[in-house]
């Protein structure tokens, strides 16, 4: 097969490999059993964690992340986690999410990547 100039056309193998996956392992505290979380849902897990009794509100996070979604996976996990309402103003008053991780959890391991 030719290209356009009249040239034959060669086969171009650049394989694309996918993103990997976050992967990160919890233990549960005080109970001490494990858990092995992938994808947003593990990302999701670390932003919750480092922000600790602050918590993670979707205004702290970038645009367009589900945060309801990844925090209802970790629910579905058996994780805690609370919700408060909070008031804000600006150009678009009305009211955001703050979520709390209340589940003790101690990170064993962060394989943490762009997904």
């Amino acid at each position: 097969m030719n290209d356009i100039a009249g040239h034959a056309s060669q086969a171009k193998s650049n394989p694309v490999l996918p993103p990997k996956k976050s992967t990160v392992t919890v233990r549960v505290e005080p109970d001490g059993y494990t858990k092995r979380l992938e994808g947003r849902a593990a990302w999701m897990m670390t932003k919750l964690v480092e922000a600790g009794k602050r918590g993670v509100s979707p205004l702290d996070l970038p645009t367009g992340v589900r945060v309801a979604h990844y925090i209802f996976l970790l629910r579905r996990e058996g994780f805690i986690v609370s919700t408060e309402h909070a008031s804000h103003g600006g150009q678009y008053p009305g009211t955001h999410a703050l979520y709390r991780l209340e589940t003790e959890v101690t990170i064993l391991e962060d394989m943490a990547s762009a997904a």
